[in-house]
């Protein structure tokens, strides 16, 4: 009986965090008409989503390009075929390297900088203090985060494909045992990659992006108990994020195949 008291326990828990999480959302989403007058703050919000993660996000995609070069082409020198590993680089970085990637790195770098400054005022007041001044902190913190992630995540995972696809070329070129042309590598990306790709990676690049902005301003909204309280939502942030990214990607891709 203990036992089935815990499961419950959890299951009541679980359902309680997906109703505040999508009350928060659909909180979020209305205050959306407010962004006209928010405008300051969504562009804060973005140089820090978007700007600032570009070195990183350009050594990550590089590499990532690369590194699918260097392992399908020296297994397709084999047989002959590294001519199509274009295709192979474009379609992998497109479809799931890119917006997972991408999105790992924003939740890992901006979503938990997010929950550290809301839970940080959360724990000092500082939203009390809001509500006093008849300020919503939902329009006032969530709205502008969210909409710069709607707006930055697809932008880096554009930005990602396009280093990872010249990485690949890189590579492809100066390994002694692939070399391919440019052209050659070029060629084969463009007839693999159409625009209904582009398109589906686009999508889960923006759900990814509106995954880690509410999960890192509710987990921030959250926060209790000082400075470990601080720490450990900032670490359940980007927990979270990696989760229900990986669940997400899988029913996204189940549905856009």
């Amino acid at each position: 009986m203990g036992a089935l008291e815990r499961v419950g326990k959890r299951v009541l828990a679980f359902n309680e965090i997906v109703g505040e999480m999508l009350m928060l959302l659909g909180q979020t989403v209305w205050f959306f008409r407010e962004a006209p007058r928010n405008l300051q703050s969504i562009f804060t919000q973005m140089a820090i989503i978007g700007y600032e993660t570009l070195p990183i996000a350009s050594v990550m995609a590089f590499f990532v390009g690369m590194v699918l070069a260097l392992q399908t082409g020296v297994e397709l020198q084999k047989y002959g075929t590294q001519n199509i590993i274009g295709g192979i680089v474009g379609l992998s970085m497109v479809r799931e390297l890119g917006p997972v990637m991408t999105s790992f790195l924003v939740a890992g770098r901006a979503g938990s900088a997010m929950a550290a400054e809301i839970g940080v005022m959360k724990v000092y007041e500082e939203i009390d203090a809001l509500k006093t001044l008849d300020i919503n902190p939902v329009r006032y913190l969530a709205m502008p985060r969210l909409i710069a992630c709607l707006i930055c995540v697809p932008a880096l995972v554009i930005y990602a494909n396009f280093v990872g696809v010249l990485g690949g070329a890189f590579m492809s070129h100066l390994h002694p045992k692939i070399f391919i042309s440019y052209s050659t590598y070029y060629d084969s990306l463009k007839t693999a990659l159409k625009f209904k790709e582009v398109g589906a990676g686009l999508i889960k690049a923006t759900t990814f992006g509106g995954i880690i902005a509410l999960v890192a301003c509710y987990t921030g909204f959250k926060t209790s108990g000082g400075a470990r309280g601080i720490a450990q939502s900032t670490t359940r942030a980007v927990v979270m994020s990696f989760m229900l990214i990986l669940v997400a990607d899988y029913f996204l891709t189940r549905l856009l195949m």
